[in-house]
Protein backbone atom coordinates (compact mmCIF):
# COMPACT_ATOMS: atom_id res chain seq x y z
CA UNK A 1 0.00 0.00 0.00
CA UNK A 2 3.01 2.33 0.78
CA UNK A 3 4.83 1.87 -2.47
CA UNK A 4 1.57 2.54 -4.64
CA UNK A 5 1.46 6.27 -2.60
CA UNK A 6 5.44 6.66 -2.33
CA UNK A 7 4.69 8.24 -5.82
CA UNK A 8 2.53 11.06 -5.52
CA UNK A 9 3.87 11.27 -2.07
CA UNK A 10 7.29 12.19 -3.27
CA UNK A 11 5.64 13.91 -5.86
CA UNK A 12 4.07 16.37 -3.94
CA UNK A 13 4.80 19.83 -3.31
CA UNK A 14 3.85 22.70 -0.46
CA UNK A 15 0.55 24.96 -0.93
CA UNK A 16 0.46 28.42 -0.09
CA UNK A 17 -0.79 27.53 3.75
CA UNK A 18 2.32 25.80 4.52
CA UNK A 19 4.00 28.81 3.11
CA UNK A 20 2.28 30.55 5.17
CA UNK A 21 2.88 28.76 8.43
CA UNK A 22 6.81 29.37 7.24
CA UNK A 23 6.10 32.71 7.19
CA UNK A 24 4.85 32.84 10.90
CA UNK A 25 7.74 30.75 12.22
CA UNK A 26 9.89 33.50 9.81
CA UNK A 27 7.99 36.39 12.15
CA UNK A 28 8.63 34.58 14.94
CA UNK A 29 4.67 34.16 15.95
CA UNK A 30 5.08 30.54 15.85
CA UNK A 31 5.63 27.81 19.14
CA UNK A 32 4.96 24.74 17.28
CA UNK A 33 3.79 23.38 14.08
CA UNK A 34 1.77 20.25 15.34
CA UNK A 35 0.36 17.95 12.27
CA UNK A 36 -0.83 14.66 11.82
CA UNK A 37 -0.08 14.41 8.35
CA UNK A 38 2.25 12.37 7.24
CA UNK A 39 3.40 13.55 3.90
CA UNK A 40 6.57 15.99 4.96
CA UNK A 41 5.37 18.95 3.34
CA UNK A 42 5.73 21.36 6.38
CA UNK A 43 9.18 20.15 6.29
CA UNK A 44 9.75 20.76 2.34
CA UNK A 45 8.39 24.30 3.12
CA UNK A 46 10.88 24.90 5.34
CA UNK A 47 9.24 24.76 8.57
CA UNK A 48 12.16 23.68 10.93
CA UNK A 49 12.34 20.44 12.89
CA UNK A 50 13.12 22.21 16.18
CA UNK A 51 9.24 23.39 15.81
CA UNK A 52 7.53 20.80 13.92
CA UNK A 53 5.80 17.65 15.49
CA UNK A 54 4.85 15.06 13.03
CA UNK A 55 2.50 13.15 15.66
CA UNK A 56 1.64 10.13 12.84
CA UNK A 57 4.90 10.47 11.44
CA UNK A 58 6.75 11.10 8.32
CA UNK A 59 6.96 9.39 4.57
CA UNK A 60 9.91 11.07 3.81
CA UNK A 61 11.67 8.52 5.72
CA UNK A 62 11.76 4.83 6.68
CA UNK A 63 12.93 2.92 10.37
CA UNK A 64 14.24 -0.06 10.97
CA UNK A 65 11.99 -1.96 13.70
CA UNK A 66 15.03 -3.10 15.31
CA UNK A 67 17.43 -0.76 15.50
CA UNK A 68 15.57 2.30 14.87
CA UNK A 69 17.74 3.71 12.40
CA UNK A 70 16.12 6.02 9.80
CA UNK A 71 17.06 6.53 6.40
CA UNK A 72 15.10 8.32 3.02
CA UNK A 73 12.65 6.42 1.80
CA UNK A 74 14.46 5.77 -2.05
CA UNK A 75 16.40 2.56 -1.40
CA UNK A 76 13.95 1.11 0.29
CA UNK A 77 10.86 1.35 -1.83
CA UNK A 78 13.28 0.67 -4.98
CA UNK A 79 14.13 -2.45 -3.25
CA UNK A 80 10.51 -3.62 -2.63
CA UNK A 81 9.43 -2.52 -5.94
CA UNK A 82 12.33 -4.81 -7.82
CA UNK A 83 12.14 -7.90 -5.37
CA UNK A 84 8.76 -7.64 -3.76
CA UNK A 85 10.90 -8.61 -0.60
CA UNK A 86 10.62 -6.72 2.48
CA UNK A 87 13.29 -4.04 2.80
CA UNK A 88 16.27 -4.60 5.56
CA UNK A 89 18.10 -2.63 7.33
CA UNK A 90 22.18 -3.01 7.67
CA UNK A 91 21.47 -4.50 11.06
CA UNK A 92 19.33 -6.85 9.25
CA UNK A 93 15.81 -5.46 10.76
CA UNK A 94 12.80 -5.36 8.35
CA UNK A 95 12.55 -1.19 7.46
CA UNK A 96 9.25 0.27 7.13
CA UNK A 97 7.49 3.47 6.42
CA UNK A 98 8.28 6.01 9.47
CA UNK A 99 4.77 6.42 9.94
CA UNK A 100 2.17 5.28 12.82
CA UNK A 101 0.92 2.44 11.49
CA UNK A 102 -3.02 1.33 12.72
CA UNK A 103 -2.10 -0.38 16.03
CA UNK A 104 0.68 1.52 16.92
CA UNK A 105 0.69 3.61 19.59
CA UNK A 106 1.75 7.57 19.27
CA UNK A 107 5.31 8.30 20.32
CA UNK A 108 5.29 9.63 24.09
CA UNK A 109 7.61 12.74 23.28
CA UNK A 110 5.78 13.65 20.52
CA UNK A 111 3.16 14.02 22.51
CA UNK A 112 4.83 15.32 25.37
CA UNK A 113 6.25 17.99 23.12
CA UNK A 114 2.78 18.81 21.76
CA UNK A 115 1.80 19.43 24.47
CA UNK A 116 3.69 21.43 25.55
CA UNK A 117 3.80 23.73 22.95
CA UNK A 118 -0.26 23.85 23.80
CA UNK A 119 0.23 25.25 27.15
CA UNK A 120 2.92 27.55 26.39
CA UNK A 121 0.86 29.08 23.36
CA UNK A 122 -0.88 32.39 23.07
CA UNK A 123 -2.94 31.71 20.31
CA UNK A 124 -4.12 28.32 18.81
CA UNK A 125 -4.56 27.62 15.01
CA UNK A 126 -6.23 24.80 13.65
CA UNK A 127 -6.23 24.85 9.90
CA UNK A 128 -7.63 21.93 7.87
CA UNK A 129 -8.88 19.52 10.60
CA UNK A 130 -11.47 17.39 11.17
CA UNK A 131 -10.62 17.65 15.18
CA UNK A 132 -11.82 14.15 15.75
CA UNK A 133 -9.22 11.74 15.81
CA UNK A 134 -7.59 11.35 18.89
CA UNK A 135 -5.36 12.53 20.77
CA UNK A 136 -4.22 14.83 18.60
CA UNK A 137 -7.97 16.47 18.35
CA UNK A 138 -7.00 16.93 22.43
CA UNK A 139 -4.34 19.12 21.59
CA UNK A 140 -5.93 22.83 20.80
CA UNK A 141 -7.91 21.99 24.28
CA UNK A 142 -5.21 22.43 26.65
CA UNK A 143 -5.03 25.89 25.17
CA UNK A 144 -8.44 26.63 24.78
CA UNK A 145 -9.33 25.71 28.27
CA UNK A 146 -7.25 28.14 29.47
CA UNK A 147 -8.97 31.52 27.77
CA UNK A 148 -6.57 31.55 24.93
CA UNK A 149 -8.23 32.66 21.44
CA UNK A 150 -8.48 29.51 19.75
CA UNK A 151 -9.19 29.80 15.44
CA UNK A 152 -10.73 27.05 13.26
CA UNK A 153 -10.13 27.51 9.70
CA UNK A 154 -12.01 24.33 7.88
CA UNK A 155 -14.14 23.26 5.01
CA UNK A 156 -16.89 21.90 6.96
CA UNK A 157 -18.18 21.40 11.15
CA UNK A 158 -15.70 20.38 13.50
CA UNK A 159 -17.00 19.14 16.89
CA UNK A 160 -14.57 22.10 18.54
CA UNK A 161 -16.80 24.53 16.33
CA UNK A 162 -18.62 25.97 19.79
CA UNK A 163 -14.63 26.49 21.59
CA UNK A 164 -13.96 29.10 18.85
CA UNK A 165 -12.89 32.16 19.13
CA UNK A 166 -13.34 32.57 15.41
CA UNK A 167 -14.24 29.61 13.30
CA UNK A 168 -13.96 30.17 8.82
CA UNK A 169 -15.27 27.43 6.66
CA UNK A 170 -13.02 27.43 3.68
CA UNK A 171 -9.74 26.00 2.45
CA UNK A 172 -6.87 26.86 4.24
CA UNK A 173 -4.58 27.09 1.32
CA UNK A 174 -6.71 30.09 0.62
CA UNK A 175 -7.50 31.98 3.59
CA UNK A 176 -4.69 31.72 5.90
CA UNK A 177 -2.62 33.81 3.08
CA UNK A 178 -5.17 36.35 2.87
CA UNK A 179 -5.28 36.77 6.88
CA UNK A 180 -0.95 37.05 7.02
CA UNK A 181 -1.47 39.47 3.97
CA UNK A 182 -3.16 41.90 5.95
CA UNK A 183 -0.71 41.56 9.20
Amino acid sequence: MKLSGYRAFSEARPNAAHRAIVELERRGKLEAVITQNVDGLHQAAGTSRERLIELHGTNLEVDCVQCGRREGPERAMGEFERSGEPPRCECGGFLKPAVVMFGQALKREDLVRAQAASRAADLVLSLGSSLVVRPAADIPLAAASRGVPYVIVNRGETPHDPLATLRLDGDVSELLPLALSGW
